[in-house]
């Protein structure tokens, strides 16, 4: 019998070992010692690296159109809220003119494609003095939604500059 001495929550009684089963493993549980999972995935991707005798030049390793797809994406707030804008303005200038609707479909329709050369430009420009030049890693086109939007902004202020009463109402309250 065990010791009485010992209060009842140390006491542990001693099991002879039975022949045929197997103990279990001691290594898994150890009394006052947290069990620590498997070491996660880093959530950063490495930098890619270059083989030197790499004669291609091609300095990051191809990534499935997925991956970019997804990279132009981040940042697409930007552009949607300048188009947004700029659409808004442009029907307050359409809908003034109390005209045929072609010439000013037209000329928005103008006005998209040419934001949308200049978030390519923005995009090309990055490429390379982002990537080529200092060796950066571009992860989003937040820099090139934001030119967009930029430009978009200022298009919708130049429609609203040709609204002869938009003109007016901002003179009345500027007091000018």
């Amino acid at each position: 019998m065990a010791d009485q001495t010992q209060p009842w929550a140390e006491r542990t009684v001693e099991v002879p070992p039975q022949p045929g089963v197997v103990p279990p493993q001691r290594d898994a549980f150890r009394r006052g010692v947290a069990a620590v999972g498997q070491p996660r995935t880093p959530r950063t991707e490495q930098f890619p690296t270059v083989d030197p005798g790499d004669w291609t030049g091609e300095s990051s390793p191809r990534r499935p159109m997925s991956w970019h797809l997804a990279q132009l994406r981040r940042g697409g707030e930007w552009s949607a809220a300048g188009a947004l804008f700029a659409f808004v303005c442009w029907g307050i200038w359409a809908i003034s003119g109390r005209g045929d609707l072609a010439a000013p479909l037209l000329t928005f329709v103008l006005s998209l494609l040419t934001a949308a050369g200049l978030f390519a430009l923005a995009r090309l420009l990055g490429r390379l003095v982002l990537e080529r030049q200092l060796g950066r890693v571009r992860r989003s086109a937040r820099g090139a939604h934001l030119v967009t939007a930029l430009f978009l902004a200022g298009v919708g202020v130049a429609y609203l500059q040709q609204t002869e009463w938009v003109v007016s109402a901002w003179n009345w309250v500027t007091g000018n």
